[in-house]
């Protein structure tokens, strides 16, 4: 009987779920992701700032940079990943590639002095971008082949309910 936390015989889903069209979702996400930003920046997120404190200012220029570099190296992820979808590219020549592209670190907690001056819009669109980059990195490593590391909280949630469903299983 094969022991389910066995991970060297376990058969690696993830490039199944890559190749399942969950990329294309991703991938309309975070075009689409991108033109809104890209939007709100040149128009209503312009004048926003405009009205801003000087501290909030600064804030604005620094936090709308970091968004704007951190979602231009998720286009490049997800354009390379299209790439291999499609066949133009193969998967070794990707991965060469995606390691060129040096995601910016997201700060651990995001706030401080100024950042709830800023508009409520730009706040959504980094909270956004945190996610969308968050789901990158999960989509790449099922891609790659690997199991997405959990934090503790969730997977001792995963643990417990496994347990509870092969103790319930166990008693049929």
């Amino acid at each position: 009987m094969s022991n389910w936390n066995d991970t060297e015989t376990a058969i690696a889903i993830g490039p199944r779920i890559v190749a399942s069209g969950g990329f294309d979702l991703l991938y309309r996400e975070g075009m689409s992701l991108i033109e809104e930003v890209a939007s709100y920046l040149d128009g209503d997120g312009r004048a926003e700032s405009r009205i801003l404190s000087r501290e909030a200012s600064f804030i604005y220029a620094t936090e709308s940079m970091r968004l704007t570099t951190r979602l231009m190296q998720l286009a490049s992820w997800l354009l390379l990943q299209r790439a291999v979808n499609e066949g133009e590219i193969t998967k070794e020549n990707a991965r060469s590639e995606k390691e060129k592209v040096k995601f910016s670190a997201t700060p651990s907690e995001r706030g401080g002095p100024g950042y709830d001056q800023l508009p409520q819009t730009l706040r959504d669109f980094i909270d956004k971008g945190d996610r969308l980059f968050d789901r990158v990195m999960q989509f790449d490593t099922l891609e790659r082949g690997k199991m997405p590391v959990l934090d503790a909280g969730v997977a001792n949630g995963i643990a417990d309910q496994l347990a509870r469903l092969k103790a319930a299983f166990g008693r049929v």
